[in-house]
């Protein structure tokens, strides 16, 4: 330990600005990734990912760009705004994912089955695909995929440097539209079976008058979501997982 601290300390003076001025970046995309950024992980975790990331990526930036003659103001600024920009992209994936599950239960009756089992209200259905989500996206080499993703945001906007407003509404549009239009599509079959389920209900109910559909219905669309619940959630999490990949090799274009 006292070695390691003896290196980093004749690194010079160029060595820190440098790691400062990636952590800036990189601590940003961290406090809003979807796994690290939870608020569920304490502060002081997610500080430790950050100075990890920052190890990793620094070599690479640092071979691609001169950090030393950008001044330090203008690195908090515009380094800060970068991270917080790119982050909010990676926290757009994981909100697609709560807003299908709010959807899915909302169509099947589902929405208040556990409720309030996190810090965030989400329905039962919208914590299975969270979390679920996320543990598929850790096992298959999330924190990999991040480090790519931060390397790859240097490319796309220049440390010291602002992005245009122009770029920062296009490419917040694209994402923006490209979430719903998956969370929509993630609860396309509750969505689906809740329409075809309530036509047949209406059809029944007209038939027959007498017949208490609504004591009739409600069990059976109950037990309906979920049994689709247990056979469609694994292709609406690898669904959702190629979009993830998507957005993480490529920034610029988000997968719709």
């Amino acid at each position: 330990m006292i070695a390691l601290f003896e290196w980093l300390g004749g690194q010079g003076t160029a060595f820190w600005q440098d790691a400062f001025a990636v952590f800036l970046r990189v601590g940003a995309v961290v406090m809003l990734f979807p796994g690290f950024g939870e608020q569920v992980v304490p502060v002081r975790f997610r500080l430790s990912i950050a100075v990890a990331f920052t190890l990793v990526v620094l070599p690479v930036v640092a071979e691609r760009h001169d950090l030393s003659e950008i001044p330090t103001l203008q690195l908090v600024a515009t380094e800060t705004f970068t991270g917080l920009l790119f982050g909010a992209g990676l926290r757009l994936m994981a909100i697609a994912l709560q807003a299908a599950g709010a959807i899915a239960a909302q169509a099947s009756s589902l929405s208040q089955l556990l409720g309030g089992a996190a810090t965030e209200p989400m329905p039962a259905v919208g914590h299975v695909f969270f979390w679920g989500g996320l543990a598929l996206a850790f096992a298959t080499g999330l924190h990999v995929k991040a480090a790519q993703y931060m390397v790859l945001t240097y490319d796309l906007i220049a440390p010291g440097a602002f992005p245009s407003g122009e770029m920062v509404s296009s490419w917040g549009l694209q994402q923006v539209s490209a979430s719903f239009s998956l969370a929509f599509r993630l609860a396309a079959p509750f969505v689906l079976a809740s329409a075809v389920y309530y036509l047949a209900l209406g059809a029944i109910n007209r038939a027959m008058p007498q017949l208490m559909v609504a004591f009739v219905g409600a069990p059976l669309i109950t037990g309906g979501a979920l049994v689709i619940l247990c056979f469609v959630t694994p292709a609406i999490l690898t669904l959702w997982l190629g979009a993830l990949d998507g957005l993480l090799f490529n920034p610029a274009e988000p997968t719709r």
